[in-house]
């Protein structure tokens, strides 16, 4: 449609048959082409037609009662139903009946037994030139208003200049409607004083004429109008002109209006800004305008006379003191002269405003100073605001402490004062432990409230000389300056843990939080404020790595292993980007006759020098920094292509591989295991993914969801280090399983150690009641070996065994 938004309606198509068979089929053909409504009866047709006004009708021609034929007529002859399209159904095939529907009005002609393909095309068709008919209508019905209310003229003229067209229906504007005025001539429509001054012959040009007219006698009130005439050509003949008259008789009163008014205004407005007061020679008062007497206090009656600086007590903001009235320095060195910067305006009530702008001399037309005039305004929220802002940009705005920005300068004014006096300044970086699963468990609102809380706490316990700063979701920096004995330091420390010992309350409901704090001294850590911060937060991370909820002071021990952190982190991104990951392959035996059914996957990394890196050491680093995915999808991939090629020895072997619990809870987790899988062309049953138990405990929905989808790709689960967990038994029956993996501690000790021996016993029943099976990890003897077997364990892998091989290594050793 030409302006019309809506989307168009569903179709409704009326079938009408008197065999319900045939009902049933048309309709079961046709549903999905728009809405179906059925009938066997040719009078309920009509009234059904006329209810529901439909597209497309398919007529039975011969049906008991009214035929198809009288139904077509009746339809025909109905301005609500004429529109429809009648197709006629039948089973007879003579030309005749198909002469006489379309006789009747009928668009087709379905010949029984009816072709439903056919039929669906033939609707379909149908539905779409009811439709184009449709928008076509309201297309024109809607230009026909646009143009018809548009307080424009608009006209069309054959080339001898008779009227074609015209949107004037009411004969507004020439006391003649579009009817009558059609085949008229234009000298015979258009007012003569009109028709004079348009050039309506000659007008041969490709572009349109914009001609002014102004009319003596005004047409409908209008005397100013502007016509656009545009030729219209057909090859090079003008075949038409269009014929447009705009009233702009009110737009050109107003910008006369608007005009006199600039003229009457021009003098005043370039001399007025806020408040204004002007001066004669000597500096007295001649002139205020409401605003200088409101800022001043005195009205002009009053004032003129008295000289300047009798009336504005101007004074600096900071010292107070008054200096020469910038009217009365333009007027001696008779220039323009800015007000003094911080100048503060105190009026006869006492009020204070803080102003700014500027005074100038007055010249006459011989250029000669005949006085002086000063404008000024009101500043005092413009201060105020700029107060504001700089205490926001300073301070954080949910805990209203000092930002990272004023930290920085507090931290630096007391390591200058400290250095000056002999004494110690003591930074605490205080981080909330575990803040974030709390925070994504309550909400980020009520983490917010627990961060204020902790705040409030916090400032509690200092004095004035000290600085709190929140520099972080959850993390605090304390500042302790001019300390002359490191006791003190110690026992803040000890009151900053104790003080968060008492639950926090949070609508009714109680939370324990604990925080780790790193401390770094200056100057006996370090003597420059960047360090100190670096300093702390390495010492922070140590009190996190021995448990949490404890404090740590820095040591260069902590710095070398800070720098170990580093350099390993440069390992792993250059090892991503490089795709040099090394995958070793730790061989996995079925106990009773020791064949070779699989192997684990192991990821490797080098140093600069060749050496192997622990994984206990770049594995977690990886979950910190967020490599983890990037080095998972590399190991998979590198572990499925493995597998694919050992079938070139004749060996359908399963790989194990890892998958870490930020690696497991990534949304992108499932497509990327598929695209592995599809990539090495590995049959997903020699696919096997080992995850912990403490990666299944984070989120029970969307674990059991992950691992449903998972199990469908056709690969098998396995939970590993099973037993080390927590609250694995009662969830273990709901996800989908398939191999559990002893933890090598428990195979270790349970020669040595009956607890262990009797975890091992407990989960050897627990896998067998669950038809799941079960590794042994770490065997090292065969005593280990000997005692799974007789509990019932399915598989093992350690080094009595073999040690995890490289992949060429482990290549030979399906070939011997």
């Amino acid at each position: 449609m030409l302006f019309s938004s809506q989307s168009t309606p569903p179709a409704t198509i009326l079938i009408v048959d008197d065999e319900l068979a045939n009902l049933l089929l048309l309709e079961e053909a046709l549903k999905e082409l728009g809405s179906i409504i059925t009938t066997q009866d040719g009078e309920e047709a009509l009234l059904l037609a006329e209810q529901h006004r439909p597209e497309v009708i398919l007529l039975d021609i011969e049906m008991p009662g009214m035929g198809g034929f009288e139904v077509c007529k009746r339809l025909k002859r109905s301005p609500n139903t004429c529109n429809s399209a009648v197709i006629f159904v039948t089973s007879h095939s003579a030309s005749e009946f198909e002469y006489q529907s379309l006789s009747y009005g009928g668009v087709d002609f379905l010949s029984k037994p009816i072709d439903f393909r056919l039929c669906q095309l033939r609707v379909r068709s149908q539905l779409t030139l009811v439709q184009q008919a449709n928008a076509l209508r309201t297309a024109r019905e809607e230009l026909h208003d646009l143009v018809t209310h548009l307080p424009v003229f608009i006209s069309y003229w054959s080339p001898d200049w008779r009227n074609l067209y015209s949107n004037d229906f009411a004969g507004q504007w020439f006391e003649q409607g579009a009817q009558s005025m059609k085949g008229e001539e234009a000298i015979e429509v258009l007012p003569p004083e009109l028709w004079r001054q348009l050039p309506l012959h000659g007008v041969h040009s490709e572009t349109t004429s914009l001609v002014s007219v102004h009319l003596d006698s005004p047409i409908q009130g209008a005397e100013d109008l502007q016509a656009y005439i545009s030729p219209r050509f057909e090859k090079e003949d003008v075949c038409g002109y269009l014929l447009t008259l705009v009233d702009v008789t009110d737009i050109k009163r107003a910008k006369r209006e608007l005009s006199a008014e600039k003229e009457r205004l021009k003098v005043t407005l370039s001399s007025i800004g806020d408040a204004v007061i002007a001066t004669d020679l000597e500096g007295c008062i001649s002139f205020m305008n409401p605003i200088a007497e409101r800022m001043t206090g005195w009205l002009l009656r009053e004032a003129e006379g008295e000289h300047i600086e009798t009336v504005m007590n101007l004074r600096d903001a900071d010292t107070q003191m008054r200096g020469l009235n910038p009217a009365i320095l333009a007027l001696n060195e008779k220039r323009i002269v800015a007000m003094a910067l911080n100048s503060q305006l105190t009026s006869r009530d006492g009020t204070v405003y803080r102003v700014e702008d500027s005074a100038a001399p007055i010249k006459d037309e011989l250029g000669q100073v005949i006085g002086a005039i000063m404008v000024f305004h009101d500043i005092s929220e413009s201060i105020a605001m700029a107060v504001k802002m700089s205490y926001l940009a300073n301070h954080d705005q949910l805990t209203d402490l000092p930002n990272r920005i004023l930290l920085h300068d507090r931290l630096c004014q007391a390591c200058k004062t400290a250095k000056n006096k002999g004494r110690l300044v003591a930074l605490f970086l205080i981080d909330i432990d575990h803040f974030k699963y709390l925070n994504d468990s309550l909400g980020h609102h009520h983490g917010d409230v627990l961060i204020k809380q902790v705040a409030k706490r916090l400032e509690s316990l200092i004095d004035t000389d000290s600085t709190l700063a929140r520099i972080g979701g959850d993390e605090f920096v304390l500042v302790i300056p001019e300390i002359d004995s490191p006791g003190v330091i110690d026992s803040m420390a000890q009151t900053i843990i104790r003080c968060m010992e008492e639950p926090f309350r949070l609508e009714g409901k109680e939370y324990q939080l604990s925080v780790s704090v790193g401390i770094s001294v200056n100057p006996t850590d370090s003597e420059s404020e960047e360090s100190m911060m670096r300093y702390a937060d390495v010492a922070m991370y140590r009190a996190k790595q021995q448990g949490r909820n404890r404090y740590c002071f820095f040591s260069e021990d902590l710095e070398a292993e800070l720098m170990r952190r580093h350099d390993i982190e440069m390992l792993l991104r250059q090892a991503i980007d490089q795709d040099g990951f090394e995958v070793f392959f730790q061989p996995q035996f079925a106990l009773r006759n020791m064949a070779l059914i699989g192997a684990e996957a192991l990821v490797r990394l080098r140093d600069k020098d060749g050496n192997f890196i622990s994984p206990a050491d770049f594995i977690p680093l990886a979950e910190e920094t967020g490599l983890i995915n990037q080095l998972g999808r590399q190991v998979l991939r590198k572990s499925c292509l493995a597998a694919k090629g050992w079938q070139r020895y004749g060996k359908e072997l399963r790989v194990a591989v890892n998958i870490a619990a930020k690696q497991f809870s990534n949304p992108a987790f499932i497509d990327e295991v598929a695209a592995a899988l599809e990539e090495s062309e590995l049959r997903s049953h020699l696919l096997e993914l080992e995850v912990t138990e403490s990666a299944l405990m984070l989120d029970f929905d969307q674990a059991q969801s992950t691992l449903v989808k998972l199990s469908a790709l056709g690969l098998s689960i396995a939970i590993d280090d099973f037993g080390t967990g927590y609250s694995s038994l009662s969830y273990l029956k709901l996800f989908p399983v398939d191999v559990l993996k002893i933890d090598q501690s428990f195979v270790r000790d349970m020669l040595d150690d009956g607890q262990s021996l009797d975890i091992v016993r407990t989960i050897v029943h627990l896998a067998k009641s669950l038809n799941l099976t079960l590794v042994g990890e770490g065997v090292e003897r065969e005593s280990q070996k000997q005692t799974l077997l007789e509990l019932g364990c399915d598989l093992g892998q350690g080094f009595l065994f073999a040690r995890p091989l490289p992949a060429d290594e482990f290549e030979r050793l399906l070939v011997d």
